[in-house]
C-alpha cells in the first residue's frame, strides 16, 4: 500500500538550493510527512518556515538519519560533505537525490532530468542515490533531447553565460557590493569568490582548469550530456563563462544533426515539449515575445528557448539561445520532480 505522506530530509537546508527545495515542496504541495532540516554547525538553530510552521535546522552528523524513517533526502551540502553523508542516509533506507557533482558519473547512480530520461530513476536501488545534473547541463538537454530523438545530434558547441547564484550567496553578495562600490565611486571590493572582479565583467572560468585546459564545469557538461542522452558518440565542446547576473543562466548553443531539418518543424517540436517555453517572435513589438532573457526566466519553472536559426556554415546546423533559472530548474525543481516520479512509481 502506497504511503499518503513521505518523510523528507534536506541537507544543506540553509543554503540557496536548500531553501529553494523547501519553497518548491510547498508550492507543488508535495506530500511531506515529517520534515528534517540539516546544515553545517554555523546554521545550527536557524528556523525556516514550511507551510506556516517554523522548522529548526539541525547540524548534519553521522547519526542524523538514524531512527527517523526518512524516505527521501534532498541533498545540496557540497560535494565532499555529500560524499560522506549521502551513503549514510542511503544505508538508513532513504533515497538520496543529490545535487552535488560527487555521484554524477558513478555508473551505479542514475543521472536524471525528468523531461529527458525519467525511466533511469528505476535504477536508484543500486545505491539508493539519484544524481541531479549540473545546472547548465539540465537546461541544455531539456530542449535538445526531442531534437536528438528526431534528427540525431552529432555535435554540440555551447557557450554559457552563468549567473553568480551558481557560485552561492557569497558570490551574489560579491557582485552586489562590487557593483555598489563602483557606482558610488568607492571602488570594487577585492575579489574573494571569483579570481577577478565580477562587477561589470565576464570571467571565462568556472571551477578549476584541468589537464586539457578545460575547466571542471566544462567537462561536466560534456560527460553529463552523454550520460543523460544515452549517447557516448555525441561530440560536446563547452566554454563556461561567469557573468554579472544574479539569477538564471544563458546558453548559446550550436548543434549539428545527422539528418536535415526544417526550422518550422524544430519550432513545432519545442513548442510541444514539456518543460520548454519557446519565445522566438523576433519581429514582435513586445520585447518579451522576441527572445528569452535571464531576468525573464528568474523564478520560473520552464526552460526558455529562442533565437532559433540555421547555421549555414555546416549542412545541418542549428543555433539556439537557452535560458533557465539555475537555482530553480537547474537544481531544486529538478530534484523535486525526480522525487515526485519516485513516489508515484517506485516507493
Amino acid at each position: 500500500m502506497k504511503k499518503e505522506k513521505y518523510n523528507i530530509g534536506i541537507t544543506g537546508a540553509s543554503g540557496l538550493v536548500g531553501r529553494e527545495f523547501i519553497e518548491i515542496l510547498e508550492q507543488r504541495n508535495f506530500p511531506v510527512g515529517e520534515l528534517y532540516l540539516f546544515a553545517s554547525e554555523n546554521s545550527l538553530g536557524e528556523t525556516i518556515k514550511f507551510k506556516g510552521e517554523n522548522y529548526i535546522v539541525d547540524a548534519l552528523k553521522e547519526d542524523s538519519f538514524k531512527k527517523k524513517n526518512i524516505d527521501i533526502v534532498l541533498s545540496s551540502p557540497g560535494g565532499s560533505i555529500s560524499a560522506r553523508f549521502s551513503p549514510i542516509a542511503a544505508k538508513e533506507g532513504a533515497v538520496v537525490i543529490d545535487n552535488t557533482s560527487y555521484f554524477r558519473m558513478d555508473e551505479d547512480v542514475p543521472l536524471v532530468v525528468p523531461e529527458v530520461n525519467p525511466d533511469d530513476i528505476k535504477y536508484y536501488s543500486k545505491k539508493n542515490i539519484i544524481a541531479n545534473p549540473n545546472c547548465s547541463t539540465i537546461q541544455m538537454v531539456v530542449p535538445l533531447k526531442p531534437i536528438h530523438d528526431r534528427y540525431k545530434i552529432k555535435r554540440i558547441v555551447v557557450s554559457t553565460y552563468q549567473s553568480t547564484s551558481g557560485a552561492g550567496k557569497k558570490a551574489m553578495d560579491e557582485l552586489f557590493y562590487q557593483t555598489t562600490g563602483i557606482i558610488n565611486a568607492k571602488g570594487a571590493l577585492y575579489p574573494e569568490k571569483f579570481p577577478v572582479q565580477i562587477a561589470f565583467n565576464c570571467i571565462p572560468q568556472i571551477d578549476v582548469f584541468g589537464d586539457e585546459r578545460y575547466t571542471k564545469e566544462e567537462i561536466k557538461m560534456v560527460n553529463e550530456t552523454r550520460k543523460i542522452m544515452h549517447d557516448k558518440n555525441i561530440g560536446v565542446s563547452a566554454t563556461a563563462v561567469r557573468v554579472p547576473v544574479f539569477f538564471s543562466h544563458g546558453e548559446s548553443v550550436n548543434i549539428e544533426t545527422k539528418e536535415s531539418f526544417d526550422i518550422k518543424d524544430i519550432k513545432k517540436i519545442l513548442s510541444e515539449t514539456g518543460g520548454v517555453k519557446l519565445i522566438d517572435d523576433i519581429l514582435s513589438g513586445n520585447p518579451d515575445e522576441r527572445y528569452p532573457y535571464q531576468t525573464q526566466a528568474a523564478g520560473k519553472d520552464e526552460v526558455f528557448v529562442g533565437r532559433l536559426r540555421k547555421d549555414f556554415s555546416v549542412p545541418n546546423g542549428l543555433n539556439l539561445w537557452i535560458v533557465a533559472d539555475n537555482v530553480r530548474k537547474g537544481a531544486a525543481l529538478n530534484a523535486v520532480q525526480i522525487a515526485e516520479i519516485l513516489i508515484q512509481k517506485y516507493l
